[in-house]
């Protein structure tokens, strides 16, 4: 049955594959900046009441990690104020919203992949102001789902670990990157697709699930993977070896989790499906983005 979707955030790397996935199923609104200003979460009210669908997607985030350190406010309002607005207009029209989270909630000193109900504990702003969304959407929505994944990356939105790699793996011989950070890749794609299957099943009660692809690696190892996944399609790389470095050694403003893997199966059991190794989707990203590119330009 096709249902009225109202999706927050399009141009981003879910909301892009969102749109694919979403649209030929349903009766599917895409809205994003300038169209909806998160930053303005007042507008949103009149937004959702106009259109009435019976379930909100929320794909939209403050997601500089580094630059929320400076930016604690706006990061507050886009990842927490907003979240909050849209969780009270769903509660009022009875839809559902489904809203992404992070890995980053978690502070990443265990050494098994965190369950749902596991105990947060944000280390940065960014992981900070995206766990005051969930609560805020817990306190004010009877129906919803929160998806935390992690690591993500695709062929849309804007630049992201795997469009890094191959442009930095264009201009240099050699890139040193964290081998002491450890979580799980996940292909937009694929996140888009459980969303998908969560909407099919539009269950009437709230739920928090964890969504990433399996396996486990360092953004080294990603590195390394990428190199290798990407030569074998004969991207133009000029890189010849990948360094492995400590978090120390690569400081950042924002500080992250070294352990940041997410047990899936909850929401494996929910849907009947096993998330793909990390390493097969990036393959397959790989071969998508080599035909989209040979047909156009993407900003890498």
């Amino acid at each position: 049955m096709s249902k009225s979707i109202l999706l927050i955030g399009c141009n981003g790397q879910i909301g892009t594959q969102l749109q694919k996935t979403l649209q030929p199923y349903n009766n599917l609104k895409s809205v994003a900046r300038p169209i909806v200003e998160l930053t303005q979460p007042e507008t949103l009210r009149d937004l959702i009441r106009e259109n009435q669908p019976e379930i909100i997607i929320n794909a939209a985030a403050y997601t500089a990690v580094d630059k929320a350190e400076s930016e604690p406010e706006l990061a507050h309002i886009v990842n927490a104020t907003a979240p909050k607005v849209i969780a009270q207009e769903a509660e009022k029209l009875q839809s559902q919203l489904i809203h992404i989270s992070t890995d980053y909630v978690f502070d990443g000193k265990t050494s098994h992949p965190y369950e749902e109900n596991d105990l947060t504990n944000p280390l940065s702003i960014y992981g900070k102001t995206k766990l005051a969304g969930e609560e805020a959407i817990r306190s004010n929505c009877g129906n919803h789902i929160i998806l935390r994944t992690a690591w993500v990356y695709g062929t849309g939105g804007k630049s992201n670990f795997v469009k890094t790699m191959l442009r930095l793996g264009t201009q240099k011989p050699e890139l040193r990157v964290v081998a002491d950070q450890i979580g799980s890749p996940t292909w937009a794609k694929d996140i888009a697709q459980t969303i998908a299957a969560l909407v099919s099943k539009t269950p009437q009660k709230s739920y928090t699930f964890h969504y990433t692809n399996s396996g486990v690696a360092s953004w080294y190892d990603f590195a390394v993977a990428i190199f290798e996944e990407a030569k074998q399609l004969d991207f133009p790389l000029e890189i010849e070896r990948v360094i492995p470095i400590t978090t120390k050694e690569y400081p950042t403003a924002a500080t992250r989790p070294n352990y940041s893997v997410l047990n899936c199966s909850k929401i494996s059991a929910f849907i009947e499906s096993y998330p793909p190794h990390w390493r097969q989707s990036l393959r397959k990203m790989l071969q998508e983005f080599q035909k989209v590119n040979q047909t156009s330009t993407i900003n890498l």
